[in-house]
């Protein structure tokens, strides 16, 4: 059985597309290649990747909608999505790690560059599952070995950086951790992510969990903690 990562690449631009492909399986990866939001949708759904790298700007479905659509459902909400836009602003990006988005690469870009941020997304990834860990907090239960979250009997659907930060948090056990700690922890330290984008990732985060919401703590000026009622003075 072929155990290479797979990776599936979102992108209308031909030679672009070719360029990756061409790199990533130099790499050892096995790629994929689909030209607009459609068809990577399907293919997302018949074969869940390793790792999607997906263009925001595509034909019949932009990359915003296939990133919202695969992140709600239950077959791909946790593969992780690298994605590549022309667009420079920082609102930009913002929106891009609140639709789910493990790490956001603006064009054009260094292909040197871009792989070593596939390479540590893939490996946060791995690492995430070889625990075999429950780790309960309140009502919330996370399950390293499942990849699965409940909440007041509810399972979530997270993505995967979602996952990541929430048993960090978790795991902190009431410690507060900076969201520089946050960003190395859930995400990496070479992925380019600012402050804000983790701040967006925690709306996000307690969105989902809804009324255990209240367990993921704002300690002013300094990051987040996991605490319950009980532990708040």
């Amino acid at each position: 059985m072929d155990t290479r990562s797979t990776i599936l690449i979102v992108e209308d631009e031909t030679d672009l597309a070719d360029l990756l492909r061409y790199h990533l399986e130099r790499e050892g990866y096995v790629c994929r290649v689909a030209e607009d939001g459609e068809r990577a949708v399907a293919e997302a759904y018949r074969q869940p990747p390793d790792l999607i790298i997906l263009d925001r700007m595509l034909p019949k479905l932009s990359g915003d909608e296939v990133a919202t659509r695969l992140k709600r459902d239950s077959r791909t909400t946790s593969v992780p999505i690298l994605m590549l836009t022309a667009k420079a602003e920082d609102e930009d990006e913002l929106v891009g790690f609140a639709l789910g988005a493990d790490d956001y690469v603006r064009k054009p870009f260094s292909v040197k560059l871009l792989l070593p941020r596939v390479a540590a997304i893939l490996r946060r990834q791995q690492s995430g599952g070889s625990q075999d860990e429950i780790v309960t907090g309140g009502p919330i239960t996370l399950d390293h070995a499942r990849h699965e979250v409940s909440a007041d009997g509810r399972r979530l659907d997270l993505t995967a950086t979602e996952f990541r930060i929430l048993a960090a948090l978790m795991s902190a056990r009431g410690r507060v951790l900076s969201r520089e700690q946050l960003i190395d922890s859930a995400i990496g330290m070479d992925a380019a992510v600012t402050n804000r984008a983790m701040d967006v990732h925690i709306a996000a985060l307690r969105k989902k969990l809804a009324k255990s919401a209240t367990y993921i703590r704002t300690i002013r000026g300094v990051g987040y903690a996991f605490r319950g009622p009980e532990e708040e003075s």
